[in-house]
């Protein structure tokens, strides 16, 4: 991995996405390269549209004031914007990493994941914005668009970073979970931790060869493996897992199926990531 990208949005989810940046690219060395996307209307001069009935001469010193005003607040909104990358780029050097770099981006986020990604091996994100204190059960918005448009893997941040010694798999079977645990079997970032491989659902012959094979090609990386299936919804089955075994990182495919089919009967992804207080690595 040459680098990894971090968001960053001033959120009280900035700094754990710096500390786990940190931690990723302490284990592989990558560089990290930090963005923060102000939206367009933060971005520059953006004229309201104003009532037909004011007359002309009022509208257009309207106009005038507003464009003022419109220039101000982007000038103010690009000051704080580095004044957060700033910060981020501290609390890396803080944490031991010294190739950093910071880029002030304009326009939407996913057009900033489709510029930068193709040199990068992650993407960070946090799993809730600015407005986390107030919406502790909804993801962020932008984290489900984020995954389900990258290429990349995506790292989706806890709300502070802690050690990470222990990660589990939750294992489906599916393309992208395989893909999941081809690329972990490979990767330092995972080399010397405990592996756990969890499957929940029916222990069908068809689970059982998958996650045999899903275990043979983790053994092949070195990894001493403790690999089940229990029976139950996924969701649940994973979660108490997670809590009772002391995991410390959850890995999983995600969004296997369509966004209207989520809509209709839910994601099994959205709902482990709402729900997980460890940091959560998606591979699709």
């Amino acid at each position: 991995m040459e680098k990894l990208i971090a968001f960053v949005d001033g959120s009280i989810y900035s700094q754990s996405v710096c500390d786990h940046a940190a931690w990723v690219a302490g284990r592989t060395g990558a560089a990290v390269e930090v963005h923060h996307v102000l939206g367009r209307r933060e971005g520059g001069p953006d004229r309201a549209n104003l009532s037909g009935n004011i007359t002309l001469g009022a509208r257009t010193a309207l106009l005038a004031e507003l464009t003022d005003l419109d220039a101000q607040r982007a000038k103010l909104s690009q000051k704080i914007g580095r004044a957060i990358l700033d910060d981020a780029k501290a609390r890396l050097e803080e944490d031991g990493i010294q190739n950093v770099s910071v880029r002030l981006r304009f326009g939407d986020i996913i057009d900033t994941v489709a510029e930068t990604e193709a040199g990068a091996g992650l993407i960070v994100i946090g799993k809730r914005g600015e407005a986390a204190d107030f919406a502790k059960l909804h993801l962020g918005s932008n984290l489900e668009r984020v995954v389900r448009t990258s290429r990349k893997p995506v790292m989706v941040a806890a709300r502070a970073f802690k050690p990470i010694n222990k990660f589990m798999i939750a294992f489906d079977g599916g393309t992208s979970c395989m893909k999941a645990v081809d690329h972990v079997a490979r990767s330092p970032l995972f080399a010397g931790l405990s592996c756990r491989l969890l499957m929940g659902g029916t222990e069908s012959a068809a689970n059982v060869k998958a996650l045999d094979d899903a275990r043979a090609m983790l053994e092949a990386g070195s990894y001493i493996v403790e690999a089940n299936i229990v029976p139950g919804q996924p969701d649940t089955v994973i979660s108490e897992a997670v809590e009772r075994e002391g995991v410390d990182l959850l890995v999983m495919g995600a969004y296997g199926h369509s966004r209207i089919r989520s809509l209709i009967i839910g994601s099994t992804t959205t709902e482990m990531v709402r729900s997980c207080k460890i940091p959560v690595i998606l591979y699709r």
